[in-house]
C-alpha cells in the first residue's frame, strides 16, 4: 500500500497531506515529539484482508491517542507516520499476503501528532487454509535498532522523491 506526501511548514509542527494507494487522503499535523513506549506493554490489533481494524486492545488505544470507537473500522494506515518509507509497507504486505509472518520497526503517528516507535510482528490469520485477516503485535523496540532505522528510513524516503 503506497502513499505520497505533500507538506508545508507550520509554527506548531509540520503539516502534511498523505495520499494513500486506496485513493483516500488525510491532512496531518506532525510534531517532533516522541512518546516513550511503556515497559511490559503489548499493542495488539487485528485487521481484515484490506487492513481495516477489526479489534484493538487498550494499549493500542492508550499509545495512539484514539478511542477504540475511532480505531475500529478505520484503515491501519491511520497511524502511518510520513517518515515511514513506502517500501517498508510494500514489504509487509507482500510478505503477509503470501502467508508469512513479518517483523519490522515502525514509526507510528499518534492522534495528536506525536509519534512512537514499535517492533511489530504481523501474522496472517488462517482458517481452513485461507488467510482471513491479520494480527499485529507490537512491543517496545530496541533503541539501537530504532536509531539504525531512522538513518535507513531517511535514505529510503529520499529515494522516493
Amino acid at each position: 500500500m503506497e502513499y505520497t506526501i505533500d507538506c508545508d511548514r507550520s509554527t506548531v509542527g509540520q503539516e502534511y497531506w498523505l495520499h494513500y494507494a486506496d485513493g483516500s487522503s488525510r491532512h496531518l499535523l506532525v510534531r517532533d515529539e516522541e512518546v516513550p513506549y511503556p515497559d511490559g506493554k503489548l499493542i495488539v490489533s487485528c485487521t481484515d484482508l484490506r487492513g481495516i481494524i477489526t479489534h484493538c486492545n487498550q494499549s493500542f488505544v492508550d499509545m495512539s491517542g484514539y478511542s477504540k470507537a475511532e480505531l475500529i473500522g478505520q484503515p491501519h494506515h491511520i497511524l502511518r507516520h510520513p517518515d515511514m518509507p513506502a517500501m517498508a509497507f510494500k514489504d509487509l504486505w507482500t510478505t503477509i499476503e503470501r502467508g508469512i509472518k513479518w517483523h519490522g520497526y515502525v514509526k507510528n503517528l499518534c492522534k495528536d501528532g506525536r509519534y512512537y516507535w514499535v517492533f511489530a510482528t504481523v501474522i496472517p490469520n488462517v482458517r481452513n487454509g485461507t488467510i482471513v485477516g491479520y494480527t499485529s503485535v507490537r512491543r517496545k523496540p530496541s533503541r539501537t535498532q530504532v536509531n539504525a532505522c531512522i538513518s535507513l528510513y531517511a535514505r529510503l524516503k529520499a529515494q522516493e522523491t
